[in-house]
């Protein structure tokens, strides 16, 4: 059994850079460098990892976790007005992520915002968990 923020804590961590596996045997999150973005390799760990499907599973990365849909989500959550047409507007075309975030902080929304990320995040760790049989507890 592995605590569910662990899980979260590997989505939040997710990137370009790196690979991140539970190991069900230890229950400890590994961490596999992708040497082209880092220059990195660690061949003994990528072998170990393909040898035993079973043993680890990849948890989301940041294209399964898709953060853009969870702003879009966020701003339908908000009642019709001033600041959910401009979050509406600031999520589309380039620089999206920085005019979304200079908009939250317009309209004093930031703290709404992290709280309903970190209930995305949960609801995305619990199902991943569910969807591989992986037992966690919720702290």
């Amino acid at each position: 059994m592995i605590p569910l923020k662990q899980v979260i804590q590997a989505m939040e961590e997710a990137s370009e850079a790196y690979t991140l596996y539970l190991d069900t045997q230890t229950g400890k999150t590994v961490y596999l460098p992708d040497a082209f973005v880092t220059g990195e390799t660690d061949e003994a760990l990528a072998m170990e990892i393909e040898d035993n499907h079973g043993r680890y599973l990849c948890f989301p990365d940041k294209y399964e976790i898709h953060e853009y849909s969870i702003m879009e989500q966020f701003v339908e959550s908000l009642s019709p007005g001033k600041a959910q047409e401009e979050l509406a507007y600031a999520i589309c075309g380039k620089g999206a992520f920085r005019r979304f975030k200079s908009s939250l902080r317009y309209f004093g929304l930031e703290q709404h915002w992290y709280d309903f990320k970190a209930e995305a995040y949960r609801e995305k760790a619990i199902r991943w968990c569910r969807d591989n049989d992986v037992a966690f507890v919720d702290e």
